[in-house]
């Protein structure tokens, strides 16, 4: 006896919007490491920023569509969208974690440690334990319902923590963290005036990593979290027979 399982073919706009982040990815790597100019004080270095900054804010994307996931699954008590609320953790967490890298990457040489308790990485830090817990719960509560109403919860509130790490510059003066927009802290290590092309290479990548690359790769994580789920309950009917 065979059994197939159901594949729903890829949907043409989702098969746009993976050209489009692939395309888009390799093009913005191109501008932040051929076409934008070498930083006087900091050279090549500096340009890991051109991913560093935009993956926080792919971050800020996906969590807030687990937000909206949240809300929505609650609302209308919808497996769908708890879903793509747990999708939205898990592309959030992995934008937040190459932030929180290539931030320690590119530390090393400027401010001559991996590490400080500087209140941005310390805010990063507590944001990135905030969504792994989010995972490690969701996996010990068996029942589905208690499990998406709880979860739905946790993920609306766990966003403070996002916009906390998002706004703790301009809250906390105390900070070496350089802000790449408007005016830095006053004690801030790391400056890129003197760098030519920032805005050419800086723009597109935000542009890509804040809405085409997180929502395409969430809607994959869902197509894929619906794959798995078939093949749970095919488990269940061939064990039933």
């Amino acid at each position: 006896m065979t059994i197939e399982l159901e594949s729903k073919p890829m949907p043409l706009l989702l098969r746009a919007l993976t050209i489009m982040t692939v395309l888009g990815f390799a093009t913005t790597l191109y501008l932040g490491l051929f076409a934008a100019g070498t930083d006087i004080q900091q050279g090549d270095v500096q340009r890991i920023f051109y991913i560093h900054m935009p993956s926080f804010f792919g971050a800020f994307t996906a969590f807030g569509l687990t937000v909206l996931g949240g809300v929505l699954a609650l609302a209308r008590e919808s497996d769908k969208w708890d879903k793509i609320a747990l999708a939205g953790v898990e592309v959030g967490l992995a934008f937040a974690l190459i932030n929180l890298l290539t931030g320690s990457i590119w530390a090393r040489p400027i401010w001559n440690t991996w590490w400080t308790w500087d209140p941005r990485l310390t805010s990063a830090a507590v944001m990135c334990l905030t969504y792994a817990a989010y995972l490690m719960l969701r996996a010990g509560i068996e029942d589905a319902n208690r499990r998406r109403a709880f979860m739905s919860v946790y993920g609306i509130f766990a966003f403070v923590t996002v916009l906390i790490t998002l706004f703790i510059i301009r809250i906390v003066p105390d900070t070496i963290h350089p802000v790449i927009v408007g005016a830095s802290p006053q004690n801030a290590q790391g400056s890129f005036e003197a760098t030519s092309g920032v805005v050419l290479a800086l723009l597109p990548s935000m542009a890509l990593w804040l809405t085409v690359m997180p929502i395409t790769l969430i809607w994959h994580r869902y197509r894929l979290e619906e794959r798995r789920e078939g093949l749970d309950r095919l488990k269940l009917k061939l064990l039933s027979e």
